[in-house]
């Protein structure tokens, strides 16, 4: 069929994301190393979009794209579907961006594009479980619990590792030391998250071209589509998201450079494996997670739990909302047209 309007609409609307995906997760990468004031706050957004860009050139399977390309059956796909999971998405980013809150883009987006599917199918008379991909789905769900708790487990057992190694050391070279392993570990963290979370956008966008025929399959998709959004994961990265960096940085726990050093190097090894999968899961939830563990190897109380309870609210309601975002959206659009 080609080129549309609503195509083009759609593949914008998809780098907008992105783009806000990388701002909203700005947070994700630079907190630590911006709390434990190892770079200002510039040139921690900058060092991690460098190294959220970086990921293009390594993550070359797209395992992740593909994953989230089929959250959906092909059948129940159409470009307004597409449209409305996406309006639904940018709209809770942009809500819990606003409120500080530490939300997940990557549930956001499953939600918004599996509620709209979910709506289209009632509309056409079947059962909404029906348009949804129960596999890739559960395979989703069960890391909102399983990410941030490998997470976790990982930042402790590294934070014991440091411990034991550094005992004998001299505070004050210790302490130097961890500042220039922070640059390598805030590094890898945001090398995982740009190849984990760019891929997700990379997937709307190849299910978009499939609907509209341009291509024939999820392996045609032309090398500009990773390109663009791994452009626009770094350019939304370069923005920043101070409020969502204060509650990462201070509010869950305060963070040394040791702990920052031991929560980026969970995050990006969790991340890593997660990738190599292609499970799509939340930066936001693994490295919450990872805070939590280096939290939690001081003792238990470090921990600001009302805090954490908090955020687990957010992350719960984050598929729901925007799958009723998405098929409110979806209605919205048959209603009209």
């Amino acid at each position: 069929m080609g080129i549309t309007t609503l195509l083009v609409v759609v593949i914008v609307l998809a780098i907008a994301f992105d783009y806000i995906n990388g701002f909203h997760d700005a947070a994700n990468s630079i907190a630590t190393i911006v709390s434990t004031k190892v770079l200002t706050p510039f040139m921690a957004v900058l060092w991690a979009a460098i190294f959220n860009f970086v990921a293009y050139f390594v993550f070359t399977d797209h395992k992740v794209a593909n994953t989230i390309a089929k959250t959906v059956i092909e059948e129940y796909i159409t470009l307004e579907v597409i449209f409305a999971g996406l309006v639904a998405a940018i709209s809770w980013n942009l809500f819990t961006w606003y409120y500080g809150i530490p939300s997940s883009s990557s549930h956001t987006l499953i939600g918004g594009f599996a509620g709209s599917g979910m709506a289209f199918a009632v509309f056409q008379g079947v059962n909404p479980i029906e348009a949804i991909n129960l596999s890739a789905t559960l395979k989703i769900l069960s890391f909102i619990i399983l990410a941030p708790l490998v997470g976790m487990t990982i930042s402790i057992i590294i934070t014991l590792i440091i411990i034991n190694i550094c005992k004998k050391a001299r505070p004050a070279v210790a302490e130097r030391w961890f500042k220039i392993l922070q640059l390598i570990s805030s590094a890898g963290l945001s090398f995982a998250h740009g190849g984990n979370d760019a891929q997700k956008v990379m997937g709307i966008i190849a299910t978009a071209l499939i609907a509209q025929g341009v291509i024939g399959t999820f392996e045609e998709m032309p090398e500009w589509v990773p390109l663009a959004c791994y452009a626009a994961i770094a350019a939304g990265t370069m923005s920043g998201g101070w409020k969502i960096v204060k509650t990462m940085g201070t509010k869950i726990t305060k963070v040394t450079p040791l702990e920052g050093v031991s929560a980026e190097t969970a995050g990006a090894i969790t991340l890593g494996i997660t990738e190599h999968f292609g499970i799509p899961v939340s930066t936001t939830h693994t490295i919450t997670g990872a805070i939590i563990g280096v939290g939690v190897v001081k003792r238990v109380s470090a921990v600001r739990w009302g805090v954490t309870i908090s955020l687990l609210w957010a992350w719960i309601l984050t598929i729901p909302v925007s799958a009723l975002l998405g098929g409110l959206t979806l209605a919205v659009i048959h209603y009209i047209l």
